[in-house]
């Protein structure tokens, strides 16, 4: 998977450095805003499996359908 170009390098490879996946680290790289929190969501303990399902959906994780709760936290935590 070729990833998109990098807006910020420095905070790209600092990430790296802290041991995010290359995904991660180029999505708040590339952010306007990596700081600021996002909206209301609850955490992730307090949602559903087929919640957490269909956010793992949306982000392309492998293996989610054969996961448990705690697995697809861990998963979209580490993603």
């Amino acid at each position: 998977m070729d990833l998109p170009s990098i807006k910020n390098e420095d905070r790209y490879e600092a990430l790296r450095d802290k041991g995010y996946s290359k995904e991660k680290s180029a999505r708040i790289a590339n952010s306007s805003h990596p700081g600021k929190k996002g909206g209301k969501a609850k955490p992730y303990e307090e949602r559903t499996k087929e919640e957490l399902y269909e956010q793992a959906k949306n982000v392309d994780i492998e293996g989610r359908s054969k996961m448990s709760k705690s697995e697809l936290i861990h998963a979209l935590r580490n993603n």
